[in-house]
């Protein structure tokens, strides 16, 4: 785990544990009928945000006069500019936006983070009617509506849970597409694209920001190199992280390697003319499912029940070894077996996968 997330987790089990226990139970109050101003906490990485989009929808479509501010973090913030039902974003991690929080005086305040304490306390001090959030450890006594959370809810109906206060419904299946493109990173994108002619293409993203999620260039590798054979062109998306490992991928397939040549919505504008995605368990597979293309992804030390695509044009690949999954709340440790999980699945598992979605 990288250090500075063990210091975010310390400080929050130490400093958000206290302040929680010295404010005093949010005890069950009357809740915000028509409200004018919602504010919706989504700290955390890109999958959570994009698989909180369309509870979103549903929020914006029951309020439709409310003004919807997120208070995201710079890493996540980016994706926002995809859902037309937001009208304003915050950062926490810029302390301008972060102190412009207190002066909103939202009607309501929905915590979607789903274990640490201190966004539970920002929730609280916004001095909001109605609080909701998630009852996960002591973070439940702040909110007035504290709801159970299970790590067997597929995570985009756990965030619809947290709106059935409000009279929102959970969905008997989550519709695709869930994300919108803005014309500004389409016209980029096919920029970017212009060198494939037109030709179809299957984009791959072989990073991860978790090692123990990362399949490896190499394996990429092979996989593109029979997809070239097949006819198919290559594109590999990413950060600039991924841009190593970007050019291993197509050094003998071929292909444009895009990593760190575009912002979030750019990326999602690539991925929306994707024949189909090929993704460990990460924010970009979020982002092809949020699209509605076809998804193949590599599933292990997350949990599939909870993050993996739903429904037929998407395939995961899980070999469901004794010790996986073993991420808890967004946390891996160190694997002492190399992610054996994921190295079990062969090069010829993935394009098993993707030539049967490619046919149907």
């Amino acid at each position: 785990m990288p250090v500075k997330i063990k210091l975010l987790k310390l400080v929050d089990k130490v400093a958000g544990t206290f302040v929680a226990a010295c404010l005093p139970v949010a005890h069950s109050g009357r809740t915000a009928t028509v409200p004018n101003r919602i504010l919706i906490i989504r700290p955390g990485g890109i999958g959570d945000a994009a698989l909180l989009f369309p509870a979103l929808g549903a929020l914006k479509k029951k309020f439709p006069q409310a003004r919807v501010t997120v208070l995201a973090e710079k890493r996540n913030a980016g994706i926002f500019s995809l859902n037309p039902s937001v009208d304003q974003v915050l950062r926490y991690d810029v302390a301008s936006e972060f102190l412009a929080v207190f002066r909103l005086k939202p009607d309501i305040v929905i915590d979607t983070e789903q274990f640490h304490r201190l966004s539970a306390v920002v929730a609280r001090l916004t001095g909001a009617v109605t609080l909701i959030g998630f009852a996960s450890n002591e973070r439940s006594c702040l909110f007035h509506h504290a709801i159970p959370y299970s790590h067997d809810d597929y995570e985009a109906n756990s965030f619809f849970h947290l709106f059935f206060p409000l009279g929102i419904s959970d969905p008997a299946t989550i519709a695709e597409p869930f994300l919108s493109v803005p014309v500004t990173a389409q016209f980029r994108a096919n920029k970017l694209l212009a060198p494939l002619a037109g030709h179809p293409f299957i984009a791959l993203f072989s990073g991860a920001s978790v090692p123990e999620r990362r399949w490896g260039g190499a394996r990429f590798s092979q996989v593109a190199v029979r997809l070239t054979q097949q006819g198919y062109k290559i594109v590999v998306v990413g950060g600039k992280e991924d841009v190593t490992t970007g050019a291993t991928v197509i050094q003998e397939a071929g292909g444009l390697n895009l990593a760190g040549c575009t912002t979030l919505a750019e990326t999602a504008a690539i991925l929306e003319q994707a024949s189909l995605l090929i993704s460990a368990d990460s924010g970009v597979l979020h982002l092809g499912v949020g699209l509605g293309i076809p998804t193949v992804s590599l599933f292990g030390p997350g949990i599939a029940k909870k993050w993996a695509p739903r429904g037929p044009q998407h395939i995961v690949l899980n070999k469901q070894l004794s010790c996986s999954p073993c991420t808890q709340f967004g946390y891996t440790n160190r694997c002492p077996r190399q992610a054996a999980c994921l190295q079990h699945i062969t090069p010829e598992l993935v394009i098993d996968a993707v030539f049967s979605l490619l046919r149907t």
